[in-house]
């Protein structure tokens, strides 16, 4: 019987663990011996869950590998392991500690880092990042009842983590955003202008369009407020930094593949690197030099990983790219969503858009954004602001042509169909047939 090969693979966050586990349900035969070598000194665990840790889960609760994988007899993880190079020529790996680890094939699934603000007094004590466990473990360990605290981020992890500091520990928290708008990648002006007033009511302080121009020290030499551009300033003893993520490449300066532009290690659809035999997956791949940031195309990367190593030809596996990638705030109380080019980038693209309510962000707001083709048969994004409900068949229908008229379907997601306007022009408008997407 042919020995099984063996695939390293560097860093155990979510997408490698998705990638062990595609590929030990695929592999049949037992082709591969798979060695996953983590920084972090735990197991894979759901990151996209950390405000649920910081509302009071417990690390058992986020945990992803289970009982099988952990008694699999041909995966290993190795925890506290960093990888520091990587040795084409052997076709070995190098880490922290000097031990020299063969491959057959290598994925890299290094993951990002939080980013840290390139201003004054971003390291002070009472400065926290937001990206792993332990990050947040230290902000509950620093946590006050009552207490003032900025939040640095007005995207979709910054906004949970202030609810979650809310709600759950009692907190005053100030959310800071430099873009004009919160959640600016996945909402348009519309619906951000409404998720603020929703968070304003719940009790969050927010200020939008003005950076951060530094955190302050009280004379404990502590963090004790941030003074943002306009010269604002907001007290505060606490700060948590949400603002993006870095992809982690830095094996790229040690004998792994080349980088993309702004960073990432450089993969083509499939995932494949400059490198023979060696990928990269996850918020660490630079997809034609654009890194995607979300888990939902890092699964789709490793699951076109596992097929190729399984002999799958290149044109069988699906690439990265989602399609259909959407994201759900996940706030008590609050629904928005948003999927696909929310923003009409696509070329010729159409949007029909309706709002219902004042309009001013009161809890009885309702407002729905459908991006379709040029011809407005295709549905290519949506945005939705209190229509929760709707979410899940707008994700399956993306990408995929209508089953009946735009205006029909902003109807069945609980809008009237009379008035939705098409945006900018007028577009033919198909009969309706059937009320839900194919």
């Amino acid at each position: 019987m042919t020995p099984p090969r063996t695939l390293v693979i560097v860093g155990y966050g979510m997408t490698a663990h998705r990638l062990t586990e595609e590929l030990r349900s695929r592999d049949r035969e037992g082709a591969w011996r798979i060695l996953v070598l983590g920084d972090e000194p735990r197991p894979a665990y759901n990151r996209v869950a950390l405000a649920d840790r910081l509302a009071g889960a417990t690390e058992a609760d986020l945990e992803l590998a289970g009982p099988r994988t952990r008694r699999d007899p041909l995966v290993e993880a190795r925890t506290a392991a960093p990888v520091v190079g990587i040795e084409r020529a052997s076709r070995t790996v190098l880490t922290a500690d000097g031990t020299r680890i063969p491959y057959d094939a290598l994925v890299l699934a290094t993951g990002a880092a939080a980013f840290r603000p390139p201003v004054p007094g971003a390291d002070l004590p009472g400065c926290f990042p937001y990206r792993t466990l332990a990050d947040v473990d230290a902000i509950r360990g620093a946590a006050a009842d009552g207490a003032p605290v900025v939040v640095v981020g007005g995207g979709l992890l910054g906004l949970e983590t202030a609810e979650a500091l809310r709600r759950r520990l009692r907190m005053r928290p100030h959310v800071v955003e430099a873009a004009a708008r919160l959640m600016p990648a996945q909402l348009d002006s519309t619906a951000a202008r409404l998720l603020a007033g929703w968070l304003r009511r719940a009790g969050l302080r927010l200020s939008c369009g003005v950076p951060l121009r530094s955190v302050d020290a009280g004379a404990d030499g502590r963090v004790c407020g941030v003074t943002l551009e306009d010269g604002s300033r907001i007290p505060a003893g606490l700060v948590v930094f949400s603002a993006g993520t870095r992809p982690r490449d830095e094996l790229a300066r040690a004998g792994g593949p080349a980088r993309g532009e702004r960073g990432g290690f450089l993969v083509d659809d499939l995932g494949r690197t400059s490198i023979a035999d060696v990928w990269a997956i996850g918020d660490c791949a630079a997809v034609h030099g654009r890194c995607h940031g979300t888990v939902a195309p890092g699964y789709r990367m490793a699951e076109a990983v596992a097929g190729q190593l399984l002999g799958a030809r290149a044109q069988d596996g699906p690439g990265p790219a989602v399609d259909g990638a959407g994201t759900v705030l996940k706030v008590p109380g609050v629904e928005v969503a948003s999927l696909g080019d929310v923003h009409a980038r696509t070329p010729g693209a159409v949007t029909f858009s309706r709002t219902r309510g004042a309009g001013d962000g009161g809890l009885g707001d309702c407002y729905a954004k459908l991006v379709l083709d040029s011809e407005a048969r295709v549905l290519l994004g949506a945005v939705l602001v209190g229509h929760g409900h709707a979410y899940p068949s707008l994700r399956s229908a993306v990408g995929r042509e209508l089953a009946c008229a735009a205006e029909d379907l902003l109807g069945e997601v609980g809008l009237p169909a009379q008035g939705a306007e098409p945006d900018p022009a007028t577009v033919p408008v198909r009969p309706s047939c059937r009320t839900s997407p194919r």
